[in-house]
């Protein structure tokens, strides 16, 4: 099992440095959901099928990632307080290239 480290900033502006399982298949929107960093309710409320922009992101550092999906390009095109480096956290899926990844948490609408 390897663990990676993520720097997230919550809505309030507080960062935490989380410890990340790459081993589990899981989503940037997921752990932010496991460390409580957002009120229950607030973020990946479809779930992580890329429908609802609640678990939107600004992407801090300079981590290469995925390209974006349509589906993720079509409801951030949609979504509130979009910037240029918005992406959806439940299509940031963990992998060990992503150690030190630095996001902040887009404001709730």
């Amino acid at each position: 099992m390897t663990d990676i480290k993520i720097k997230i900033i919550d809505r309030e502006g507080t960062a935490h440095i989380v410890d990340a399982p790459t081993d589990m298949n899981m989503n940037l929107m997921e752990v932010v959901r496991s460390y409580e960093l957002a009120p229950e309710g607030t973020i990946g409320i479809c779930g992580g099928m890329a429908m609802c922009a609640s678990c939107q992101c600004y992407i801090m550092s300079n981590h290469d990632l995925p390209e974006m999906s349509y589906d993720e390009d079509l409801m951030l095109s949609e979504a509130f307080n979009v910037k240029e480096n918005s992406r959806l956290g439940c299509q940031i899926f963990l992998k060990e290239e992503l150690d030190g990844l630095e996001v902040e948490l887009a404001p709730e609408v």
